[in-house]
């Protein structure tokens, strides 16, 4: 159990609220009256003797009007929160203050901790006589208010939901439940998993992009497996990505120790270890993976593709009766990339996101099927540009997903040594792409689509890019060197097309 304090100190209140915000609010006091509360996170964290980011005030009523007071006070920005809350934010001199009045039907601020989501969050203290005191004793001890038992849940490192109509008050707190758990560490309180299983058809009453932000805030932490797997376990993930459900208990080739929805979860875990430490997965290449991973939310599109990288399997098994009752899961990739971007659609995902995870599902073989045929000794250069061309930006988050994939399936048939083989892989690709791959690109182009219209007499259209392609692919493999080159190459594939296109009678 962890050692919590009763109360907080003044000179932690002290602290937190700078002299000017301390000015600012006795002023608007003066004129509005009431009791002030520090309330929420912010109580949380000052027991937890962590620094709080925002700060978090409580009024009976009036909050917008505050928020205005001090925004005009402080040469602040003043930000609405929620369209029905009396609840505003300031932005000041680098510092955030949000505050809210009670909440609907709460006449009193222990009303209104009642009401919050959770008892970690249901905290309060009153901090008004502190605005005006010129010479306070630091040492003095602040009351903390906890009606719901949250001290405790700290004590025990429990997320515990304040009150039994806390999922029916507002059904996000689902989800909040499980991504303040991830955030401070804690386990989820066993009656609390209980009642989001129960209640867990609440979350089709949230907007999508609600839903998608506290599973990104979710997916994001490092305990990201585990409370996915919560969520599994409440049925409140089934409630939102069904897709995820129909992988239980389905069976996989040999290849595989567990089930699809087991491996797609260990694929996130696996992922998890990965992303902490490429390098000791990818030795010799740790720099470029760190490259790639400072790409913006990189790391957190992974942990995606790694969860959903499966989500085709369970509508493409097959069996096949000619080789033993062979278990098969033919293009599951191409149609998890189209299950996925149904799912992406569905919560309102960027486009961004939605193509990156995207294109990542559907690639996720490719380092696997360039591997077999490494294996054979038979792996050419014109391959290799190949899979380059078609990763794109996206070599490494292929690899790191392959890499994941592969550490998820133990079963008795894999292939030995497979991630060393991935990361031998990767590295030869990485070389190939910065000797042939890069200086093509970065050189001004054999043929331009000006030529094939000048000398060729082509209309613009699909051929053009099939030629463009295949010309600077050419020059990559070391076929073609000059212009000259290049425009005999694209002279003998039109009239291939026009050949293809008017056969002889």
């Amino acid at each position: 159990m962890m050692e919590i304090a009763e109360n907080i100190r003044v000179r932690q209140v002290l602290a937190l609220l700078p002299d000017w915000l301390r000015g600012a609010l006795a002023a608007i006091r003066a004129e509005s009256g009431g009791e002030l509360y520090l309330a929420g996170g912010v109580v949380r964290d000052l027991l937890l003797n962590q620094q709080p980011a925002d700060i978090d005030l409580t009024v009976a009523a009036g909050a917008r009007t505050w928020a205005e007071r001090l925004a005009a006070l402080t040469g602040g920005a003043l930000v609405p929160l929620g369209r029905q809350e009396d609840a505003a934010r300031v932005v000041s001199q680098g510092v955030t203050v949000d505050i809210a009045s009670f909440r609907e039907g709460a006449r009193t601020i222990v009303d209104d901790l009642v009401r919050r989501d959770l008892t970690v969050n249901a905290l309060a203290c009153r901090i008004d006589s502190l605005l005006t005191d010129s010479r306070p004793d630091e040492t003095a001890l602040v009351p903390v208010l906890d009606p719901t038992g949250g001290r405790d849940d700290l004590r025990c490192g429990l997320v515990r939901a304040a009150g039994a109509e806390s999922f029916r008050d507002d059904p996000l707190r689902l989800l909040r439940v499980f991504r303040f758990a991830a955030i401070l560490g804690f386990a989820v309180e066993a009656e609390t998993l209980a009642l989001a299983g129960r209640q867990a058809g609440l979350i089709t009453r949230v907007a999508p992009e609600r839903i998608a932000h506290e599973l990104d805030l979710i997916m994001a932490t490092a305990a990201a497996p585990a409370m996915v797997e919560a969520m599994a376990a409440s049925t409140l993930l089934w409630a939102i990505i069904p897709e995820l459900a129909a992988g239980i208990g389905m069976a996989q080739p040999k290849s595989h120790h567990l089930d699809v929805w087991g491996h797609s979860l260990e694929a996130l875990r696996q992922m998890e270890r990965i992303l902490a430490a490429p390098v000791a997965f990818f030795p010799g290449s740790g720099e470029a993976m760190a490259a790639y991973l400072r790409g913006p939310e990189r790391r957190l599109r992974l942990q995606w593709a790694a969860l959903l990288h499966d989500l085709g399997k369970p509508v493409t098994q097959g069996v096949r009766e000619d080789k033993g009752g062979r278990i098969t899961f033919y293009n599951h990739d191409l149609i998890g990339a189209q299950m996925f971007a149904e799912l992406a659609l569905r919560l309102r995902w960027s486009n961004e996101a939605r193509e990156q995870v995207g294109r990542l599902i559907e690639g996720h073989m490719r380092p696997f099927h360039l591997a077999n045929v490494a294996r054979t000794g038979r792996l050419t250069l014109r391959a290799a540009i190949r899979m380059l061309r078609a990763a794109g930006d996206d070599l490494e988050g292929l690899f790191l997903l392959a890499m994941a994939d592969s550490l998820a399936g133990r079963g008795v048939a894999r292939v030995e040594n497979m991630e060393g083989e991935l990361a031998g892989l990767y590295r030869h690709l990485a070389q190939v792409r910065a000797e042939r791959v890069v200086p093509v690109r970065s050189a001004p182009p054999l043929l331009t689509g000006r030529d094939l219209i000048d000398h060729l007499h082509l209309p613009p259209g699909p051929l053009f890019k099939r030629i463009l392609a295949a010309v600077e692919e050419a020059r990559m493999t070391g076929e073609v060197h000059d212009a000259e080159g290049a425009l005999r190459l694209a002279t003998t594939m039109a009239a291939q097309e026009r050949a293809a296109a008017n056969p002889p009678r």
